[in-house]
């Protein structure tokens, strides 16, 4: 391993952290000298990883990219060649992986977290899983001693860099309460949900209703504007109505009416994912999802159309297709009509 400069402040700043629910707080003896491993340094993951370190947590990282660890190691962190390498060195590690064969394959991998965690530890992955995954993931490392806890996040990239995340942990209650300065550090909003699993489902239920909404707000939306209202005229004025003052509409801003997909805030293949996962638990426990299946043909169509690595509100340009109608407003309109109320 190496680490590069610590942070501004040289040790004394290394003992400051979290807290118990705000960055800055002074830590126990015990959490001075936590070491904090993580393991997925991408659009969240990476911002996630800084805001711990910046709390003056002790880190290694560890990423498939080590590029991606530049800004990391500049930080103070130390770099782990494998997950197994994390784990040796570390008290606790968190994971922000893409998909679920990736959170299996980082903690029972050849080179994974099971053969360097030791028992007393813990583990909590904040990628958006699979239930069944997290449970039997869980199981494996409890048999070891090891703390496996699900802990999915919600906020977005900038949720992500200004730690206005909520997360949502499932698992030992006990572990959420030890671990939860270091939750504390990466988002506003920890909230333990229940049992190992909880958090993956309430995620789930979380992102999926939101596609549900966006697969819903494309078909109206083109029905406005294929009547004839200007969008950015229909748009002003369904969001001063009972739905509107819930801000359901304020989500067609962001790429919908501007067309901007690119670069993608969250792309299509991670929405694709999320709901596909949704839809299979639903199968599992026997809920009808007609909605949810609707959405995940949606994304699934847009898929097969290449889009994967763009936006998730790319797929709602198939409804235009269908309707014959091309909205675009500028970004300046947009913000004007904002403005307005």
């Amino acid at each position: 391993m190496r680490q590069a400069a610590s942070l501004p402040g040289g040790d004394a700043a290394v003992r400051k952290a979290a807290g118990t629910h705000a960055p800055g707080a002074l830590r126990s003896n015990l959490e001075v000298e936590m070491k904090v491993g993580f393991i997925g340094l991408g659009t969240m993951g990476g911002s996630m990883a800084l805001n711990l370190r910046k709390a003056g947590y002790d880190m290694v990282v560890h990423d498939i990219r080590e590029e991606a660890a530049a800004r990391h190691i500049e930080a103070g962190c130390e770099w782990a060649a494998s997950p197994r390498e994390v784990a040796a060195v570390a008290d606790v590690v968190f994971t922000s992986l893409p998909e679920p064969p990736d959170v299996e394959s980082v903690g029972l991998g050849d080179e994974g977290l099971v053969h360097g965690l030791r028992a007393g530890s813990a583990w909590f992955d904040l990628s958006t899983n699979s239930p069944s995954v997290v449970r039997r993931l869980h199981a494996e490392f409890a048999r070891r001693g090891i703390a496996m806890l699900d802990a999915p996040v919600s906020g977005g990239p900038v949720g992500a860099a200004t730690r206005r995340l909520a997360i949502w942990v499932g698992g030992d209650k006990a572990e959420f309460e030890k671990h939860k300065p270091l939750l504390d550090a990466i988002g506003d909003q920890p909230l333990y949900i229940g049992p190992i699993g909880a958090g993956t489902v309430a995620k789930l239920v979380h992102n999926t209703a939101g596609y549900a909404i966006q697969t819903a707000l494309a078909e109206v939306f083109t029905l406005g504007v294929k009547a004839g209202v200007p969008p950015l005229t229909l748009w002003e004025a369904v969001r001063q109505g009972a739905v509107g003052r819930e801000r359901v509409f304020d989500r067609l801003t962001g790429n919908f009416l501007p067309k901007k997909f690119d670069p993608p805030n969250f792309a299509l293949r991670l929405a694709h994912k999320d709901v596909r996962l949704a839809v299979e638990l639903a199968r599992e426990v026997g809920v009808p999802m007609r909605v949810a299946n609707l959405a995940f043909a949606e994304l699934t169509e847009a898929m097969n159309r290449g889009w994967q690595n763009r936006d998730s509100r790319v797929a709602m340009l198939l409804q235009e297709e269908r309707a014959g109608v091309d909205i675009q407003v500028p970004p300046e309109d947009i913000e004007a009509a904002r403005q307005r109320g």
